[in-house]
């Protein structure tokens, strides 16, 4: 992997965090670092449990946002929109209403990850229910849902990293 892949899942961070990160790469010491950190996988590989968990998520934090409609892996969105996951809007005519349904699509790619990265993307989904934009009060709300945010995000961009390097951690 070149140094500017990695750049790219972590260019929103420092110079320093990326040439730290670059020579991790280059020693192999992020494998060994984030099996520690995350021994195991997700055991949720089925989109119906996928939709429970993300359900469950929505219940406990945001209970009167609007209902999602569907919740799948999705094969396509990683290559197609360089994305982790997307939230999308169907709208559908109905006799003189017109409906929206909310729906998340998670990038195939997360199938194997362990549970709290797995959880941080549907947080960053969900909250779009919530607020459209990448902002403050987006960000306040995922740290609402997911404490721990920030560093889970930053831990799968250092996975994505290792993983373009290095090929699949977690099997």
């Amino acid at each position: 992997m070149s140094q500017s892949r990695t750049v790219n899942y972590l260019s929103g961070y420092s110079a320093q965090v990326q040439q730290q990160v670059q020579s991790l790469l280059d020693d192999n010491k992020t494998g060994p670092w984030l099996l520690k950190k995350y021994p195991s996988v997700h055991e949720l590989g089925s989109e119906k449990a996928l939709y429970e968990y993300a359900q469950d998520i929505k219940n406990d934090f945001m209970r009167s946002s609007p209902p999602i409609s569907k919740v799948i892996y999705d094969d396509k969105i990683h290559v197609i929109n360089n994305a982790l996951g997307l939230h999308t809007y169907v709208s559908r005519v109905q006799g003189n209403k017109l409906k929206a349904k909310n729906e998340v699509r998670i990038s195939s790619l997360f199938r194997k990850v362990p549970e709290p990265m797995l959880r941080m993307i549907l947080v960053h989904e969900l909250a779009h229910l919530r607020e459209k934009e990448h902002d403050k009060a987006f960000y306040k709300l995922c740290c609402y849902m997911e404490p721990d945010y920030h560093q889970l995000e930053f831990d799968l961009r250092l996975y994505l990293c290792h993983r373009d390097r290095y090929g699949d951690l977690w099997r």
